[in-house]
């Protein structure tokens, strides 16, 4: 069996549906792995629904190492984790799939052979098949409506272990051109203060400069860009010659 270590093995349990290999092939694609395996598919192998659903993701069920059993499959590993929603009697530490996939990145780092255990989409896994795990994944859904898909469960773990293994921007704004300087802000507010008198908006009079705080704050708060502020400026200067107008010129 290839002895990969830089990123984990997923490994699907006696899955039974073609739909849902083809489902976890592109889940895992989609986050950057591709090191999948496969025990004792009940619907045989090759699996042409597999191969539809995998959608551009189809290299993975080619190379996808197909093993008779779970011992098998993870028979090159020092580490294995199982996922399942399920309460075992069995005593093993239990992760979250956020924490689970830090440790594995750490594991692997370190040198270690990962594995993550999927099982059967109707049953789940066997306490047989848990018991070759060291540590359980347990995904924190909603108790009266526990079971995953296998898509979904191989999709969550798979986002998880990109998110601890890549480095990514909290939050960012897309945007065409470039914002605004503050000079650029200035002539802004002074326009619009300025038309904005001449229109006795600043009244009564002694209240004035602290209306003009109050706006110029405002402006503060508006993250503008260059063509933002250019049509403000087109805005006020229509409105202004809209007035200058006289009503049969409207």
């Amino acid at each position: 069996m290839p002895q990969e270590t830089s990123q984990p093995a997923f490994v699907l349990i006696r899955p039974q549906m073609g739909e849902n290999i083809g489902a976890a092939a592109r889940a895992m694609w989609n986050f950057g792995l591709d090191r999948m395996r496969i025990t004792a598919p009940r619907d045989g192998w090759p699996n042409q629904k597999a191969v539809a659903m995998a959608s551009g993701a189809g290299r993975l069920l080619d190379e996808a190492i197909m093993c008779e059993t779970t011992a098998e499959a993870v028979a090159d590993c020092t580490y294995v984790y199982a996922t399942t929603a399920r309460p075992r009697e069995l005593t093993k530490p239990v992760f979250t799939p956020a924490h689970a996939m830090k440790d594995a990145a750490q594991r692997i780092a370190n040198g270690e052979k990962i594995a993550v255990l999927f099982g059967p989409e109707r049953s789940g896994m066997e306490n047989d098949d848990i018991a070759k795990a060291n540590a359980i994944i347990s995904v924190p859904v909603n108790p009266d409506f526990a079971s995953l898909n296998l898509g979904q469960c191989v999709l969550l773990t798979a986002y998880e272990w990109r998110q601890a293994t890549v480095e990514t921007t909290p939050a960012t704004v897309s945007m065409e051109g470039e914002w605004a300087s503050q000079a650029e802000m200035e002539a802004l507010a002074t326009h619009y203060e300025d038309r904005m008198t001449d229109a006795g908006f600043f009244y009564p009079e002694h209240k004035a400069p602290s209306m003009k705080i109050n706006l110029r704050n405002l402006w503060s708060r508006m993250p503008l860009t260059r063509a933002d502020v250019q049509m403000l400026h087109g805005v006020m200067r229509q409105m202004v010659r809209w007035k200058e107008r006289g009503p049969d010129d409207r």
